[in-house]
């Protein structure tokens, strides 16, 4: 079975690869853009058959040059929030996705490709639905173009597809893999880097009604969104766009508590480790949580809460259980302080 892994050196595509490594498929087409070298590193101990850049990628599939293809996992995009240039954004994550998914449909393969939760925005209702996507950014509003074409070309019902075609909106995903992301880096691996240099972690302050570090995300760890993933590999006959979040919002005090609390069991120093977790208060107390004001550069331009609801998911017959901040947040912050050999 051959598959097709795009963005396959970045985080989530890395993470794919190794799903699939880990049920032996092995043929696997890695592409990506390797101008930033070091992303190499998250694929030195993986298995794939073989690697094409991006540059070339897409003009080959549509010519068939791979033969038969079971699946693409459409994992590359411009991922960066913060990018200005609109026209650059959409060459990258809306046309080249198009080329791709009509390719795949003359092909007779699947796709399963990367949304974003960034479509909803200013939202206040997190729900695979029009009337609810909002994006505040062009990255949001290019993968929602996307999303769109796909609803627009089947007829609002991807299940219409001649073949299977599944979207994921992602949430805060954090876990292995993605240190080279820089800024865009998840909030617990930034928080890991700061703690470990500084021996304290910021959070913002009040702001928003809510309480300092009370501000919540859907942080969902990226194990689970490999499983998910790959459970609608295993079910071919299942379509649409798709919340990928924990379902559950947690503030980011959990998501400090729990790095704070994973080093300090970690640390080899008798004065240091901990004979038990530290509650938050105790965190605050000692300096180890710090709350620093809101930056005036974000007033009215960040989201507070978000939180996937997965009534769609669910419907869709996929069951997968989700790790809480506190479980998947201690696994990576362990995998983080493991040496590579």
């Amino acid at each position: 079975m051959k598959v097709v892994v795009t963005g396959a050196a970045g985080f989530i595509g890395s993470n794919i690869v190794k799903g699939l490594n880990e049920r032996g498929i092995k043929d696997i087409i890695a592409v990506d853009d390797l101008t930033q070298g070091d992303k190499f590193r998250n694929l030195v101990d993986l298995h794939i058959a073989d690697y094409v850049d991006r540059g070339s990628f897409y003009s080959l599939f549509s010519k068939g040059h791979f033969g038969k293809v079971e699946a693409v996992f459409h994992e590359g995009a411009c991922s960066d929030t913060m990018e200005q240039d609109g026209k650059y954004m959409l060459n990258n994550n809306y046309t080249l996705s198009c080329e791709l998914f009509t390719a795949c449909q003359l092909q007779k393969t699947r796709l399963l490709y990367a949304s974003s939760a960034a479509t909803y925005g200013g939202s206040k209702t997190f729900k695979e639905a029009p009337e609810y996507e909002n994006p505040l950014n062009v990255y949001g509003y290019s993968k929602l173009l996307f999303d769109q074409h796909m609803r627009y070309v089947l007829g609002n019902k991807l299940e219409n597809a001649k073949t299977q075609v599944v979207g994921f909106r992602y949430f805060n995903v954090y876990g292995p893999r993605e240190q080279h992301k820089g800024r865009m880096a998840s909030v617990a691996y930034h928080q890991f880097n700061q703690f470990k240099s500084e021996g304290r972690v910021k959070l913002f302050g009040e702001y928003g009604g809510y309480a300092p570090g009370e501000q919540m995300r859907d942080f969902v760890f990226v194990d689970d969104v490999t499983a998910v993933n790959l459970w609608f590999f295993d079910h071919p006959d299942k379509s649409g766009i798709y919340n990928l979040g924990s379902g559950r919002a947690q503030p980011f005090n959990d998501v400090a508590s729990a790095v704070v609390n994973a080093l300090r069991e970690l640390t080899p120093d008798n004065h240091v480790r901990a004979a038990k977790a530290l509650s938050l208060a105790e965190m605050v107390a000692q300096g180890l949580i710090e709350y620093i004001p809101f930056p005036d550069a974000l007033r009215g331009k960040y989201q507070c809460h978000t939180e996937a609801d997965l009534t769609e998911l669910r419907n869709a017959g996929c069951e997968h259980r989700f790790h809480s901040v506190q479980k998947g947040v201690a696994s990576y912050i362990k995998a983080l302080a493991t040496p590579i050999e």
